[in-house]
């Protein structure tokens, strides 16, 4: 393999490309960019407010990896957090401005020979104006193909259902800086978790009607520490788990999107 495929290998990221060598791995095939929609938002008193960021950015990086001739796009980092702003630190973007900046990334990169746009938000406020976005950036540009992982309850679902083989249960994994985002968080950076401000949240039923209530009135209105979950008994080595298999199955079905 030429020396370019090798540095890309190990460096995908175009922030820390020059354009030269952008530009040359587009014409060596790289034409798919992998883009992560994070956000700046509380997470409790015990994970940093770029959690989503910090995972939305990992999971991009290792689907290019996966999927190959891919380059990752910088990552979005700040999405629609509203229900968040009663928590010090939550900075939200309304949903057509998100709706906005993902066109303006596709409008950008369609000037470059790109031909595969692929964006994975990680943040439940981010799913919905994701796919109305990616839906109308295709309209407007038939000749490339742009899609995203954009469901957001089966996307927590699949988080479950490998929680569940470590003998954890949905309430305790939760859906917001619970044991599996704590876990993944660990994974990654553990320098910015407090580990003695681990404290359970909200650990009833999860499901359509708390997602509402959430969205509605704000997750305060489920926990007063903005905690969905019980991080507890995360660790880092569930958290590498978890985020591989979770990278795994988000790449199957990317594949298969792309063969649509």
């Amino acid at each position: 393999m030429e020396l370019l495929g090798e540095i890309l290998l190990k460096n995908i990221r175009m922030e820390e490309m020059n354009w030269l060598d952008i530009g040359e791995a587009v014409q060596k095939g790289f034409t798919t960019v992998v883009i992560g929609i994070g956000s700046t938002e509380q997470h409790g008193p015990h994970l940093p407010t770029h959690t989503d960021t910090i995972i939305a950015d990992f999971l991009a990086n290792r689907i290019a990896l996966k999927l190959g001739n891919a380059l990752q796009a910088q990552t979005i980092r700040i999405g629609c957090s509203d229900h968040h702003l009663s928590f010090p630190g939550t900075i939200s973007l309304k949903n057509e401005t998100l709706k906005a900046i993902i066109y303006d990334y596709v409008r950008s990169l369609s000037k470059h020979s790109f031909k595969t746009i692929i964006f994975i938000p990680t943040h439940g406020g981010n799913f919905k104006p994701t796919e109305e976005a990616i839906e109308e950036s295709q309209s407007k540009y038939p000749e490339l193909k742009i899609i995203g992982y954009t469901d957001a309850w089966e996307f927590v679902r699949i988080e479950w259902q490998i929680a569940t083989e470590f003998g954890i249960n949905n309430e305790d994994a939760g859906a917001h800086a619970g044991e599996v985002e704590t876990s993944q968080i660990l994974a990654i950076a553990k320098n910015q978790v407090r580990k003695e401000r681990f404290k359970s949240g909200y650990v009833g039923p999860l499901g359509e009607d708390t997602s509402k209530i959430v969205f509605e009135k704000g997750i305060s209105a489920l926990s007063e520490i903005g905690v969905i979950g019980d991080p507890t008994h995360a660790n880092i080595k569930r958290g590498r788990i978890y985020l591989e298999k979770l990278i795994d199955s988000l790449v199957e079905d990317i594949k298969e999107l792309l063969l649509e």
